[in-house]
């Protein structure tokens, strides 16, 4: 396997042109073997749903819609499939009447742990062609570019 060479001395402007050419490139990776482990199950913006809940439990319907860049209404029915297969529990929000309220059932919980941990496993595989030293420079990379985006969620985005 032959990675590109890290760019010794780049710019922001050109780190950035390669983490929007390299994330997009993950993620079809990612969304396509959760795909195919939930071929007969349940569809990408089911299993993205699940996802949110998981890191937000009592979402509302609203805050589902955004996260998926689709309207109330479509995020209300991927929540009433996921609802009636018994892994989401929609309750109202004790404080706001209109609000409905999400989380995921044991079930859900159970159902998303096991696409994440078959993803995560075939993406382990793809890395054991990589040294110690390689892994280890993914793993820095990760890190700090998880710790800048991070902070993009304290803070609204700047127009």
């Amino acid at each position: 396997m032959t990675l590109g060479k890290p760019l010794q001395g780049a710019t922001s402007e050109e780190c950035a042109a390669r983490v929007m050419d390299t994330i997009p490139l993950v993620m079809r990776f990612i969304r396509a073997d959760m795909r195919v482990h939930n071929a007969a199950s349940l569809s990408i913006p089911q299993l993205r749903s699940l996802a949110f809940l998981n890191r937000s439990p009592g979402a509302s319907l609203s805050d589902l819609a955004e996260h998926l860049g689709v309207t109330c209404a479509t995020a209300s029915a991927t929540t009433e499939r996921l609802v009636q297969r018994n892994l989401v529990q929609r309750s109202d929000d004790p404080q706001e009447r209109r609000r409905v309220l999400l989380n995921l059932t044991q079930e859900g919980k159970h159902h998303l742990k096991q696409s994440q941990d078959q993803t995560r496993t075939h993406i382990a595989d793809l890395l054991t062609g990589l040294t110690e030293e390689q892994i280890s420079h993914i793993e820095e990379g990760l890190a700090l570019l998880k710790n800048v985006f991070e902070q993009t969620e304290l803070k609204p985005p700047q127009q």
